[in-house]
């Protein structure tokens, strides 16, 4: 059983970090700046992937009931402005810089667990989310790459993520299991990004994209499609073998060799002070991976 639950996490590390480094590639490099295309694509090759699963026998997607499905959709609203907002930071983002912004979303959980819940909060839990503020909040102005518009697509990808994790955790349980919510998910955002291409502009300026015919892009755009969706599946199977605790080790780790890697790959400038705030937000998430597995 040990033997197993390594190998399910090493395998979420590398979609972790493959398909990290893929999109970067694909939205930075490449600059293929048009979200509702880019992730309107790996949405629906994850789609037509766990539909095929699902037909072969390989993922179990339960006949939902209409209520439990709009009961869902506000959650497949943030789905969508979760992948587009991300899509949009990230390619103005250094990756540590944008995985530092997206841990803010813990705290706004936490923040909805004691202020509304009344939930009791850990010393360790309260510390984690103080540390992970302070770096969030530092580094806009200790970033030498400072980007206005990646910030404040990052700002509004943390708050969308926030509330999808609250909204999850709202769930009545045995509703919807984590396979057939993101199955909604799927559908829902290849339905709305669709649509919003055209108003978007993103469908004609695609045309002018100079490596449209380039086989660089067709290969890391059909890689990225298909590692989201094994990234999905292997965090799916993570949760399911693990206790919470356990999940937010491994993911911690996936987050600070992703990290490391794209500073090597990609061109990052990284001052002391740049570097000192990722250390914070880095602790900050330590201390939270620490309190997950005291509580679990």
């Amino acid at each position: 059983m040990c033997m197993r639950r390594c190998v399910v996490g090493l395998t979420f590390c590398t979609c972790y970090l493959a398909s990290y480094l893929t999109n970067k590639y694909v939205l930075s490099v490449l600059k293929f700046t048009y979200p509702t295309l880019f992730q309107g694509w790996q949405t629906l090759i994850g789609g037509l992937l766990l539909h095929v699963s699902w037909k072969l026998g390989w993922a179990e997607i339960n006949s939902s009931s209409r209520s439990d499905v709009l009961t869902w959709l506000p959650a497949s609203v943030l789905f969508v402005c979760i992948i587009y907002a991300g899509s949009r930071a990230l390619s103005r983002l250094a990756i540590p810089v944008f995985l530092t912004l997206h841990n803010v979303a813990e705290v706004i959980i936490c923040g909805h667990q004691k202020c509304f819940q009344k939930e009791k909060t850990s010393p360790a839990k309260i510390c984690s989310a103080l540390f992970l503020l302070a770096a969030a909040g530092c580094l806009p102005f200790n970033d030498s790459q400072f980007d206005p518009d990646g910030y404040f697509w990052a700002v509004i990808h943390l708050f969308c993520v926030g509330a999808y994790k609250i909204l999850q955790k709202s769930q009545k349980p045995n509703a919807l299991s984590d396979i057939d919510q993101q199955y909604l998910n799927y559908l829902f955002s290849v339905v709305l990004l669709a649509f919003a291409s055209h108003p978007t502009g993103d469908l004609l300026s695609v045309l002018d994209f100079p490596f449209l015919y380039f086989y660089r892009f067709h290969g890391s755009w059909c890689a990225s499609g298909f590692l989201g969706f094994f990234l999905m599946v292997s965090t799916v199977k993570l949760k399911s073998l693990m206790t919470p605790g356990q999940c937010a080790a491994w993911i911690f780790f996936a987050k600070v060799i992703t990290a490391g890697l794209s500073i090597l790959l990609f061109d990052t400038i990284l001052t002391r002070a740049t570097v000192g705030c990722l250390l914070v937000g880095g602790l900050g998430e330590a201390l939270l991976v620490f309190s997950e597995r005291k509580g679990s």
